[in-house]
């Protein structure tokens, strides 16, 4: 028998809450950062209005960038990473308007450094604080939501399981009415019945696409209930692609396969590729020259390997790789992959190829906008008209700029795919990268190759 435990969480949500702590946060961080560097509590005016204009500043970003939304269903790592990137880009801020404003003399820097680091942490712990604390409630019976589900049976098994797969979400069963047959008035007005005695929070409609039309007719008898609707559509023969509900030419669309690269997320992409591409592409120039003369001196031919690969959008581009074998040419246009103990590969063209070193030159393809430091890896032209027909949604990874590393190489699958199932799990690894993608996950797989990534007994 299911007991309805809503309370203070439905109350008083985190949405509510959090602004708050984040603007105490800032409060809390200038007066301890005030304390170290002058060691007392005593703020001037000018630094209580900083502290004004940085809390105002971190408030309006959050709820533009979604930090106050979806806490049920957001892992504590994605709600860090948020938090991680609006600190950054308010530092930004912050620090840009203390120099143009020229006041930089009237501001301490170590003050402005310790207060969006010391505001940072507590923002940051009160967020893994709530997070645990609403999840512990949760598995424990308490703060959750009663969902009556709606649809045919195999596909509430389904929606079922997903629930009991993550507990930590609190959504419990209040009911559940089968759909078996041609739905009629008396089925329907049991249906309501049921969600009225069960006194379910939410009422989640489970039908396949074919079903479309009794959507319909359920949302019509549930019009004086004040429960939560939801439609949980049967996508399971579909790989759905950044999938969200959307607006368009004033009609709601469900996007089945849409880039994530879109509006804010393109700039901060696009920044992420010129900050962190234009530092290593600095640190690395005395090796790249180094390994140009190492190449010379090895074996004939030119320091570069070009070849048009498909980017973003299936747009091609020439990739820059160092050459790592002898100059050859195959048959009718066909790219041969390489395989171990390759003959075409030169001595030196092994090392490079083993330490992914051969990949340095594609930084300068970053700078150009047409490759990200993180994405799928481009695949020559052939094995994508290959494999397009081969592996479902082959050709969704180019939904984004392919990228020097990615969530696939950093997790195993990389040099040969000389198998069509690995081919898929790349894709899939690929897909997945895509579907979930943000700056932490970026982050993520770049620290990732830095400590496993780079030598690989897969590469040759």
């Amino acid at each position: 028998m299911f007991h309805n435990t809503t309370g203070l969480a439905e109350r008083y949500p985190a949405q509510l809450i959090i602004p708050f702590v984040d603007a105490f946060s800032i409060v809390m961080g200038g007066l301890l950062a005030h304390w170290w560097r002058f060691e007392h509590f005593q703020l001037p005016e000018r630094f209580v209005l900083a502290m004004a204009i940085i809390a105002l500043l971190v408030v309006m970003l959050n709820t533009v960038l979604g930090g106050y939304t979806r806490w049920r269903i957001t892992t504590i790592s994605t709600l860090l990473g948020r938090l991680l990137l609006v600190w950054l880009v308010v530092a930004l801020l912050a620090t840009s308007i203390i120099y143009f404003s020229h006041a930089a003399q009237r501001y301490s820097r170590l003050w402005v450094g310790g207060t969006l680091l010391l505001s940072f942490a507590i923002a940051g712990g009160a967020r893994v604080a709530v997070q645990l604390v609403l999840r512990g409630a949760r598995l424990k019976g308490r703060a959750r939501r009663s969902v009556f589900l709606v649809g045919p049976g195999h596909h509430l098994v389904n929606v079922a399981k997903g629930m009991r797969a993550s507990p930590g979400e609190g959504y419990s069963i209040a009911g559940v009415e089968r759909i078996s047959g041609s739905v009629g008035d008396a089925w329907l007005e049991r249906m309501a019945r049921r969600v009225t005695d069960c006194e379910a929070r939410e009422v989640w409609i489970c039908v396949p696409l074919e079903m479309g039309s009794i959507v319909r007719s359920i949302f019509y008898v549930l019009r004086n209930h004040t429960a939560e609707v939801r439609l949980i559509p049967d996508f399971r023969d579909m790989h759905l692609l950044n999938h969200r509900v959307s607006e368009v030419a004033g009609h709601y669309a469900i996007d089945l396969s849409v880039t994530p690269m879109n509006g804010m997320a393109r700039v901060i992409k696009r920044l992420e590729d010129i900050v962190v591409g234009g530092m290593i592409s600095i640190l690395v120039l005395p090796v790249c020259i180094v390994i140009a003369i190492a190449i010379k001196i090895n074996s004939t031919g030119p320091v570069l390997f070009k070849q048009y690969r498909t980017g973003a959008n299936g747009k091609q581009f020439k990739v820059y790789k160092f050459r790592s074998m002898k100059l050859h040419q195959e048959k009718n246009g066909q790219v041969t992959q390489a395989t171990k103990t390759d003959p075409r590969i030169t001595s030196f063209g092994a090392f490079l190829r083993r330490t992914s070193l051969d990949e340095l030159p594609q930084f300068y393809n970053v700078l150009q906008g047409r490759m990200s430091i993180v994405g799928p890896r481009p695949h020559a032209l052939a094995h994508n008209e290959q494999y397009k027909e081969l592996v479902e949604s082959y050709m969704r990874r180019h939904k984004v700029k392919p990228g020097i590393t990615g969530w696939a190489q950093v997790n195993g699958l990389r040099g040969e795919t000389d198998t069509l199932e690995k081919m898929e799990k790349r894709v899939e690894y690929d897909l997945w990268y895509i579907d979930n993608w943000s700056v932490w996950l970026d982050l993520r797989i770049i620290l990732l190759t830095v400590f496993k990534g780079f030598i690989n007994k897969n590469a040759y």
